[in-house]
């Protein structure tokens, strides 16, 4: 499998991180907590 292949197999897979795309490079763990609980406050509110 060439290198390119390889990108596209990755970008078909649903990543570990996906749920941190929002998440500024640089974050730290405060950004990081807040925009998880943003997240989790949102899917809550929606069911």
């Amino acid at each position: 499998m060439n290198q390119h292949a390889e990108r596209d197999a990755d970008r078909d897979e649903q990543r570990d991180d996906d749920h941190l795309a929002d998440v500024e490079p640089g974050a730290g763990c405060t950004e990081i907590w807040e925009h998880l609980s943003e997240r989790r406050e949102n899917h809550d509110d929606e069911e």
